[in-house]
Parts: structure tokens; sequence; C-alpha cells
């Protein structure tokens, strides 16, 4: 296998847990996927599913009383877990980057963004002031900030919202990364500038080779923007696939709840359709399929543990009785 062949990130088995008084919550549990060279892949669930600690636990970013309790995550061919601080500091910001959906987890509120965005580059690359300082200047524009010579001199409480998460996408694109983990990036900003920064990333996959996790909620980002998808629920991924093939023929009935209550797809005068009950308590998930007290298909082998099999070439599900197309 050739180094362009390695996937940028491949992810296997996965398991990040947090202990509590009350018991241990099994966050990710068992996750597995690879993003390849200049791939978008769309990680996708509603909140809790595990999708940011899946992110956090990639980059090394998880703190007591989380830890890794076991997997693999490799980027270029390299284990990561288990890497010494130093060696995973090297590589955030540099050749790994993240975008956190709280653009203040990235900015410091009393540096200029000019001083933040300098130190950035200069902490990973050779050159002088004024060559770091344009390419801060450069990067600011190429996420759609105006006048970014005279933003370079602000600070963060002189933006808005969306003008501080435009920053902190800048901030991630500065290095030109090999990984950008993205963690609903785009959530506060304006559906204008969310195409802009979207064209963006998919450019700097496109040309750059940048292997790409975009997690987020919104199916309708993802459609856009992704090249496949894995969905999660409670701590595992339940389907995966090129995203054609799981939006237009979702086979595990999650996903199919999922796309069906995405208001845009109900007619005019219909109730808006929903997945009966609540997500299950990580702390104390049933037997089995975790979906199974939510789901009309379920029976009594549903209290086994159903395996991530390969239902149709490209596509994946963790299932009994999945579904044989949209419409079942």
């Amino acid at each position: 296998m050739t180094p362009l062949e390695v996937p940028t990130l491949e992810v296997r088995s996965l398991s990040t847990h947090f202990s509590s008084r009350a018991g241990v919550v099994r966050a990710v549990d068992g996750v597995s996927f690879e993003v390849a060279r200049g791939e978008v892949l769309g990680l996708v669930g509603e909140s809790g599913s595990g999708k940011t600690v899946t992110g956090f636990s990639i980059i090394g970013l998880v703190d007591a009383p989380g830890r890794i309790v076991g997997g693999s995550i490799r980027f270029r061919g390299r284990e990561l877990v288990g890497l010494p601080e130093r060696e995973l500091r090297a590589l955030r910001g540099n050749r790994i980057a993240m975008v956190f959906q709280d653009p203040m987890m990235t900015l410091n509120p009393v540096l200029r963004i000019d001083t933040q965005m300098i130190e950035t580059v200069l902490a990973h690359a050779s050159m002088s002031r004024a060559a770091a300082r344009a390419r801060a200047r450069d990067t600011l524009g190429m996420v759609g900030i105006p006048s970014p010579e005279e933003r370079l001199s602000a600070y963060p409480h002189q933006f808005s919202g969306g003008m501080r998460q435009r920053v902190a996408i800048a901030i991630a694109l500065l290095h030109r990364p090999d990984l950008i983990v993205a963690d609903e990036p785009t959530t506060a900003l304006d559906v204008t500038i969310q195409a802009q920064i979207l064209a963006e990333v998919q450019k700097l996959a496109r040309e750059q080779g940048t292997a790409l996790l975009w997690i987020t909620h919104d199916l309708s980002v993802v459609s856009g923007l992704a090249d496949r998808i894995a969905v999660m629920y409670a701590g595992r991924i339940v389907e995966t696939g090129t995203v054609d093939r799981v939006l237009d023929h979702p086979r595990h009935p999650y996903t199919h709840g999922l796309i069906g209550s995405v208001p845009s797809r109900n007619r005019r005068g219909e109730k808006l359709r929903q997945i009966p009950g609540m997500t299950p308590s990580l702390l104390n998930l049933p037997a089995g399929c975790a979906f199974r007290s939510r789901c009309a298909r379920a029976t009594a082998v549903c209290e086994r543990d159903p395996p991530l099999d390969e239902a149709r070439a490209g596509q994946s599900v963790r299932c009994f009785h999945p579904l044989l197309d949209a419409a079942a």
C-alpha cells in the first residue's frame, strides 16, 4: 500500500468512557470509520449521540474523568492513542486542526486577533512575522471577513458571534492541515456565510487533499458537503454509506426517522413527523440494540447486539430488521 492509499484518518473500535458516581458513561462505544485524503465524512446524530466526544478523542482532548479505554486512532498510519502530549501538540493546529462549536474555545479574549493568528503560524512554521501576518490576513479574507487588515487589530469581543466563528475557522485553515475535525462549526452563521465557508472547505479538500470530519446534526449541510455519512446513535455508528445512498435509501430505522423529521420533507398542513420516545441514558443502556425501545420494527431478536453488516455495496447498517427502501 502506497502512502497515498493509507487513509488520512483510521478509527477502529474506539471506546471513550466517563466515570461518575452514578456509573460509567459509554459516550463512544466501539466506533470505527475512516476518512481518505481529500474526502469529507459527515458524522451525523442527535445531541448526546457521542459525535463531539468522538472528535475530542481523535485530537486527544478528552479530559478526566473521561478516557479512551480501547481502540485505535491512526493518522496517516501513525497511532495517536497513547502518543505523548508533546508529540500530539506538534500535530494539533499544524497537521490536525479542530473547529469547535463555541469559537471562544479557540480564541483568547484578552489577545488581539493578529497576535493569536501570528503566534499560531509561527508555532509550526519558520517565517518572518510580516509573512505570518500576511498569511493571517489572507486567511481571514478567505472566510469572508471584510477589511481583514483592519480586523486583525481587533479583539474577540469586538466581533459578533458569527464573525468570531469565522476567525476560529480561519485559524484552523492557517496551515492547510491534512485533517480537519469540525464540530458544528457553521451553526451560528447565516446561510450566506455558511455557504461560502462550506465552499471553501470543499475546495480545500479537493485541491489540497485535506480530509474533513464534519460533525453535525444538520442533514441539509451534510447532503451538500459530504462524500459519505456515518450516523451515530447512543455512542455507536448505526449506518454508513455514500451521501446519496444513505439519504435516498436509508436502511436503519433511526436514519429513516432522522430524515423524515426534517421539516422540509413534510407536506404543508401535515403534523411534523418525529421519532417517538427519548434517547436512552448512556449510563443505563438497554441490552442489545439501543434504539429498540423507540423502533416500530423491534422484535425479541433485537435484545441481542446487532453487528454492523454491509447490507448493500458501500452501505453498512447495524440492524436485524433493516428497511428495504426509504418508503418502508
